[in-house]
């Protein structure tokens, strides 16, 4: 198996067992490797259990971009000390799930800033349930909040880079921001891109097929064929990898809002098996076709 196979395997299972599963379990898996990859002289990306994290490095500050499970925390200082980096100086958060916000309280209350989405903060301010998986989540403290906010997007100059925020909306989540560095060219999509199988939308939380859609169109327009794209899980990938992902969100949502504008159950839509062309290519992750149809068909409009 080669090391991108390996990547995208430790993600899809590191996510699902992450949402299916209190992530108070990972304290007892701290021996699993966690990776760090180099971008740039100063850019890293960090892989292993949770979303994959971004990592800027500089005099100006460490510049973290999600933080995985609670449990990581030190794991990830250690890994951040290794490759030349302080403790991180701003934390952004692509979006308020566990696997890329549980950090959050331990890395707040040593003094990061936490940057988000108005939604962010309003999601982990209250207790929130995703209930295709089961999974409750607690309020965060004052320390795990989002310190500083924004509607649309806002802008870093630090570490000889222009980091460009942007909010695409009711995509993964109502609350999904992408992370540019405009200089090295690289692109931090968090959710609004699984590379290689079938995402998670979180419906319930202000999330759609439809949104994801137009996320991908968005991500599309940043990027060219040199640049760097971070996925939220899977492998690092290019800009024919997103194109890929999002020729599949088309046929997908082509194919299920037909369905759905036709008056067909979700029974029935599974029966229908519209997404037959995509199983060999899209099912072997966190999803199968009927399970996925199943996750994102109440959200159609």
């Amino acid at each position: 198996m080669g090391l991108l196979s390996k990547i995208i395997t430790v993600h899809i299972s590191a996510f699902a067992i992450g949402i299916l599963f209190s992530s108070s379990l990972l304290a007892k898996d701290e021996s699993e490797s966690v990776l760090s990859i180099k971008l740039t002289d100063s850019i890293y990306v960090i892989t292993g259990k949770g979303g994959n994290i971004g990592v800027s490095i500089g005099e100006d500050g460490t510049f973290l971009i999600d933080d995985k499970f609670a449990p990581m925390t030190q794991i990830i200082l250690d890994k951040i000390k290794a490759i030349g980096g302080k403790p991180p100086k701003f934390v952004i958060n692509t979006h308020w799930h566990g696997d890329h916000t549980g950090g959050n309280e331990n890395l707040g209350k040593k003094g990061s800033v936490i940057v988000a989405h108005d939604n962010v903060r309003k999601r982990l301010s209250v207790d929130n349930e995703i209930a295709a998986f089961n999974m409750k989540s607690k309020a965060y403290s004052k320390a795990g909040l989002p310190s500083i906010t924004f509607a649309q997007g806002m802008t870093f100059h630090l570490n000889k880079d222009t980091v460009e925020l942007t909010h695409l909306p009711k995509a993964h989540t109502d609350g999904d921001s992408v992370i540019y560095f405009k200089q090295a060219n690289i692109l931090h999509a968090g959710d609004t891109f699984f590379n290689g199988f079938y995402p998670f939308i979180d419906i319930d939380h202000g999330g759609s097929l439809k949104g994801m859609l137009g996320a991908a169109d968005s991500l599309l327009k940043m990027v060219d064929d040199s640049t760097h794209i971070i996925p939220g899980h899977g492998p690092m990938a290019k800009k024919a990898d997103l194109t890929a992902y999002r020729n599949m969100l088309k046929v997908a949502y082509k194919e299920l809002s037909t369905l759905k504008k036709q008056g067909k159950s979700v029974e029935q839509a599974i029966a229908a098996n519209p997404l037959k062309s995509l199983d060999t290519e899209w099912s072997d992750g966190l999803f199968k076709t009927d399970k996925w149809i199943g996750l994102v068909y109440g959200g159609l409009d």
